[in-house]
């Protein structure tokens, strides 16, 4: 893999000793947005992003780590440590470090690295600027009987280029 992508809030985790995926919420800084225009849902997460609070719901299904006669106990989904994050970069707002789409996370139940990331949570929001900075022959490619960077393009408040 070349380029790695930057975790957001919303990104899909998996324990491998549970038996659900559960959803990563950003709780430790307010500012910083990947690929969300609006600035809206797509926090960066960062390995300050620990806890017990740090999944939607909290919970990776059943722990296969804790046994009981009927079956296995339910995960309480606790985050305690994330290694891979991106070192080279510095959250000020809460001095964390943004996690990849290749970074682990540690739960005191089941160790290290035992949590991955299977989705970072970006989604792709094309904008002008995108359409502005891409060559004619990609747009041609993906758009091959519309000119977008003609100025004389009549767009509508209901249609999003």
């Amino acid at each position: 893999m070349g380029k790695k992508h930057i975790v957001v809030q919303g990104a899909w985790l998996k324990c491998q000793y549970g038996t659900t995926p559960d959803q990563l919420k950003v709780n430790t800084q307010t500012t910083h947005f990947v690929n969300d225009k609006d600035k809206s849902t797509k926090l960066m997460a960062t390995d300050k992003d620990i806890g017990p609070a740090t999944m939607q719901a909290n919970t990776f299904g059943l722990c296969k780590l804790q046994p009981t006669p009927g079956g296995y106990k339910p995960c309480q989904a606790i985050l305690s440590n994330w290694s891979g994050a991106h070192d080279r970069i510095v959250i000020k707002e809460n001095g964390g470090h943004p996690l990849l789409e290749t970074s682990k996370a540690t739960c005191p139940i089941g160790g290290p690295d035992c949590i991955e990331v299977t989705d970072h949570g970006q989604i792709a929001q094309p904008t002008q600027k995108n359409v502005d900075n891409a060559s004619d022959e990609v747009l041609t490619e993906f758009f091959p009987f519309v000119d977008l960077k003609e100025d004389n393009i009549r767009k509508s408040d209901d249609i999003e280029i």
